[in-house]
């Protein structure tokens, strides 16, 4: 049993560490409604949500890919930030045209 106390330990404290890790990815998206599940995939993306945004680490996929890939699954989004920078209102409306 004292074999395991490490790593539950460490599964604690990601647990504990997922909701802030989430919102502090590469990609931001907020949809305009709010997600049904706590966390989804794009193509090989893990996206995680909180609060109404979702937030996932840097990918390969171009930007105006990998919001197209959100708006899929999550709908129209009301803002798509990449490493801290929005997307402008025409590019928003570009991938908003893709949403499911």
């Amino acid at each position: 049993m004292i074999r395991f106390a490490p790593i539950a330990a460490v599964a604690l404290c990601l647990s504990a560490a997922t909701p802030a890790l989430a919102q502090s990815g590469h990609y931001t998206a907020t949809p305009a409604e709010a997600p049904k599940k706590a966390s989804f995939i794009t193509q090989t993306t893990v996206w995680k949500c909180k609060d109404g945004t979702c937030a996932a680490p840097k990918s390969t996929m171009s930007e105006k890919v990998m919001c197209e890939r959100v708006v899929q699954r999550v709908g129209a989004l009301t803002t798509f930030t990449v490493a801290g920078t929005a997307f402008d209102a025409e590019a928003l409306a570009a991938c908003n045209a893709r949403a499911k």
